[in-house]
């Protein structure tokens, strides 16, 4: 099975940006939706956007109006733009297909990628 692929995390300082990409072949044509998810250190994951089948996009609070979610069909790739980044928002990012959706049946998890906002 294919798995979702992230990459685009790093260090930044407070106020900076990053863009986090997560690339999974075939998930444009199979109509799927993807997530994005953040689990800090000794904390529990939480859903941080969503970008659905026609292209509807959702936010956590903590991150609306910063981030921006959005997808390349033609790269099979959704992309999580973040702005105006706060130390809060270091964390492992994992994007993630929810299932059944194509070849994935019971929805599939990237690794991730380590986001850390510090000065």
């Amino acid at each position: 099975q294919v798995q979702p692929v992230e990459s685009g995390g790093g260090s930044v300082q407070p106020g900076g940006s990053l863009r986090l990409s997560c690339t999974a072949p075939g998930f444009t044509s199979y109509n799927c939706a993807v997530q994005w998810y953040r689990q800090a250190a000794g904390k529990q994951r939480e859903w941080v956007s969503s970008i659905n089948t026609g292209g509807t996009t959702s936010y956590a609070l903590s991150v609306k109006g910063r981030f921006t979610i959005s997808k390349d069909k033609a790269e099979d790739t959704v992309y999580l733009q973040m702005d105006s980044l706060k130390p809060e928002d270091t964390a492992m990012y994992s994007c993630a297909i929810p299932g059944p959706c194509g070849i994935w049946r019971r929805g599939a998890w990237g690794q991730g990628t380590q986001v850390t906002v510090s000065s």
